[in-house]
């Protein structure tokens, strides 16, 4: 089936459902062209002209039923209108034009969601209305309030107006500008220059493009009367009175208008008012000297009169004194009251009467008073006279006088500042009475140093005197304070004994370290005790030891004596050097030692385990030296020995080498006792020695020693000849490994060199020690050759060949 026709509906659908959700939706193409404003008949016009302001506008659109423009008209960026209409103009009119609608004039058109303005088009009104002035009174009195307005009721805006006086003499004055309120304003002017003048107003409009002044409105003249109400006042009798006398001021208006009133004041204080005149009368006093005011009020003008007027007394204000004028608690004190005569012809002493009060409550009627001052007499006082004339009575009151008796100081108190006192260094004393009356005058005495003063006047203030350090409590019994607060009373006296009270503090001395026991007498394993003390200075005292090959401190200790102490437990080597001890207190001085030495000597087993093993390898130093030595002797004297070579007859010789042996008596010395030792060259282990004599004829077996057993020599036998004797012998090993006799094919034979240099007494001392005579003569014979030696005890010596 094809499917073509189905997606060509698809397609129409499509589009159709596209284009009523477009309608539905009102999105149709829309597009601004032109908008235009015109000014007509022209852009410049006379006031009151009418000027037509029409805004064109030209949308390009796709059939759009029902367009509709917003049309907005502003002067000066300030809209001045605003429509809404299907039309594609506006046209506005301003009927009349007025200067205020000068401007630069613009259209902006809305279509929809577009805007677009038009061109600015500039509009110049020229001229302004004349303003008009009206006046309430043309003949108002000077300083006379009167109304006056000015208007220009054609304009537009917010107009300026002002108003001008034109005198006589042609000076023309500004007399008020008010506010501005539209296009007329109403004011009150008030005329002060009296006489014949002329009032006018004009106004000014303020615009973007300036400030535009209109013409003068049309002068109006003015007279200005001046107005007679200036009072009149008289004092009687006279300016001049004395105190008690009438005094009567009369204030008046001739031929005043309506509605005039009079004040009588003095420093501005109102004394009397009634209207037109009045009458004011008085008994004067010393206090109504002064100028008085005559004042005539009609509306706001003002008129016055001034008098001055003097009051004399007949006696002067009553003075109350006090004597003695320090007083203190305990003491007499008075008050008088009196006064000074003036006039005595008009009052005599006798006719004023005294009296003196307390808080306003009379305590005498006299004119002194006499009490001891405590502090219930303590307050105000005041005292009055009073006097009689020949017309009037009239009392007179003194200024208040306060009495406040003086509390005496009280003997001070002397005490450190901070409570410590540390002896060596600089402190603060604090001097202080606990009661009188400020000011207080305090004064330090001390020994040797000037003396200081300083003044208390302020409740809270302390009198702290700075002092040099000292060094020991008893300088303190000779410090000395003053307290004062009057000069007719003496000092009240603190003494230094009041400071003896005080934490006095007393620096340690320079600790001094010892050790037990002494340096010189320690060895290891001992406990050492560091002792630490000082000779002086304030409990507790704190120690701390030291030692100069660690860090840190090795013990910390706090005592209530002034000795400390410090033991180290089992005491080592490397635990000796310098020690030395710190030691402070509350003072906060420290001080330092000097350092100790300590040698740690070694403990005594271990200097007898020392000698021990010196001693032993001295003697075994002793024994190497004996056995090198004998060694050496042997050498010694193997050099001076003799060979003997014994050659075999059947076989090949095979060399024996004897070595010379000294005899015990060489005349007794048997064949069997040639000598003490002999030395064998011995062949090899094999059966035959002719085999090993050709077998290994360069590398001869090593020599054997054997010792050989002198035996005595018989006495009894015949002597050994001297010299050098050979005697034969055929030695042979048996399978067993014993000696057997030749048959006769080898033979063996030794031949004794007896050492002719060596002297019979040296024989005799080898022969005296038989183990030294073995050590040096060992036998050097073959593993498998042994030589038997006779037993001459049984009397069988061997046969002697014959050579």
């Amino acid at each position: 089936m094809d499917s073509r026709p189905t997606n060509l509906m698809l397609l129409l659908l499509l589009t159709c459902l596209l284009h009523s959700w477009q309608c539905a939706r009102g999105q149709s193409s829309y597009t601004i062209d032109t908008v235009s404003l015109a000014i007509l008949p022209s852009s410049t016009v006379q006031s009151g002209t009418l000027v037509t302001l029409r805004c064109q506008v030209r949308v390009s659109h796709d059939n759009i039923p029902h367009l509709t423009h917003t049309f907005q008209l502003s002067r000066d960026d300030i809209p001045i209108n605003s429509s809404t209409t299907t039309e594609d103009s506006l046209v506005y009119e301003l009927n009349p034009a007025r200067a205020a609608d000068s401007g630069s004039y613009e259209c902006r058109v809305t279509v929809k969601d577009k805007s677009r303005p038009s061109y600015s088009q500039k509009l110049d009104v020229t001229g302004l209305q004349t303003p008009i002035l009206y006046l309430n009174k043309t003949s108002p009195y000077g300083s006379e309030e009167f109304t006056a307005s000015c208007s220009a009721p054609e304009e537009k805006g917010s107009l300026i107006f002002r108003f001008f006086q034109k005198l006589r003499n042609g000076k023309i004055q500004k007399i008020k500008q008010p506010a501005p309120t539209g296009n007329s304003v109403e004011t009150t002017l008030v005329l002060r220059v009296i006489g014949d003048s002329h009032l006018y107003c004009d106004y000014e409009v303020n615009l973007v493009s300036g400030v535009r002044l209109s013409n003068s409105s049309e002068e109006i003249p003015v007279i200005v009367k001046e107005l007679f109400i200036s009072p009149i006042m008289n004092v009687l009798p006279s300016a001049e009175v004395y105190e008690g006398e009438i005094i009567e001021v009369v204030c008046k208006v001739v031929n005043p208008p309506k509605n005039v009133e009079v004040f009588l004041t003095r420093d501005r204080r109102i004394l009397k008012q009634a209207p037109v005149s009045l009458s004011h009368r008085f008994i004067a006093k010393e206090g109504d000297s002064g100028e008085l005011v005559c004042k005539a009020e009609w509306g706001n003008v003002h008129k016055e009169t001034y008098k001055t007027i003097t009051v004399k007394e007949l006696f002067s204000k009553p003075q109350l004194t006090v004597k003695p004028v320090d007083i203190f608690e305990g003491d007499h004190f008075q008050l008088t009251c009196s006064v000074s005569i003036y006039v005595p012809e008009k009052i005599s002493n006798e006719s004023i009467k005294f009296s003196i009060y307390k808080h306003n409550k009379e305590i005498t009627s006299s004119d002194t008073y006499m009490t001891v001052a405590q502090p219930s007499k303590n307050g105000n006082y005041t005292c009055k006279a009073q006097a009689a004339s020949l017309a009037h009575n009239f009392i007179k009151e003194s200024q208040t006088v306060v009495v406040k008796a003086k509390v005496p100081v009280s003997k001070p108190m002397l005490s450190v500042v901070g409570g410590t006192l540390v002896l060596g260094k600089r402190f603060q004393l604090l001097c202080h009475s606990d009661n009188g009356t400020l000011p207080i005058t305090y004064t330090l005495r001390i020994p040797d140093s000037l003396t200081t003063v300083a003044v208390v006047n302020k409740p809270g203030e302390r009198a702290i005197f700075n002092s040099s350090a000292i060094y020991k409590t008893s300088v303190l019994n000779n410090f000395l304070c003053h307290a004062k607060n009057s000069q007719k009373r003496p000092p009240e006296v603190g003494l230094g004994q009041q400071l003896l009270r005080s934490h006095i503090i007393e620096p340690v001395s320079r600790p001094v370290m010892t050790t037990l026991p002494g340096a010189g007498d320690i060895s290891e394993g001992q406990d050492v005790t560091l002792l630490c003390s000082v000779q002086r200075g304030s409990l507790p005292v704190s120690y701390t030891w030291y030692h100069t090959e660690t860090k840190g401190a090795l013990a910390f200790q706090t005592s209530n004596n002034l000795e400390g102490s410090h033991t180290i437990d089992d005491v080592r080597a490397e635990q000796q050097g310098g020690y030395y001890c710190v030691s402070s207190n509350p003072a906060n001085e420290t001080k330092q030692s000097l350092t100790v030495t300590i040698a740690v000597k070694m403990a005594g087993w271990k200097k007898g385990l020392v000698a021990v093993v010196i001693i032993c390898i001295l003697l075994i130093l002793a024994l190497i030296l004996i056995v090198v030595f004998k060694r050496r002797l042997l050498l010694f004297k193997r050099r001076r020995t003799g060979e003997l070579s014994v050659k075999s007859a059947s076989t090949k010789a095979e060399r024996l080498s004897l070595t010379q042996a000294e005899a015990n008596d060489a005349a007794n010395v048997t064949p069997g006792m040639i000598g003490k030792s002999v030395w064998s060259e011995h062949a090899s282990g094999s059966e035959s020695e002719d085999q090993s004599s050709v077998t290994a004829p360069e590398k001869p077996q090593e020599p054997r020693y054997t010792e050989v057993q002198p035996i005595q020599a018989d006495p009894n036998r015949a002597p050994v000849k001297k010299g050098t004797e050979t005697v034969y012998s055929e030695v042979r090993k048996s399978k067993q490994g014993a000696p057997e006799q030749a048959d006769g094919g080898s033979l063996e034979y030794a031949e004794l060199n007896h050492d002719t240099h060596h002297s019979h007494s040296e024989d005799q001392g080898n022969h005296g020690d038989h183990h030294t005579v073995q050590e040096d003569y060992i036998d050097e014979i073959d593993d498998n050759v042994q030589i038997p030696i006779p037993d001459h005890g049984e009397g069988n010596p061997d046969p002697t060949p014959d050579c």
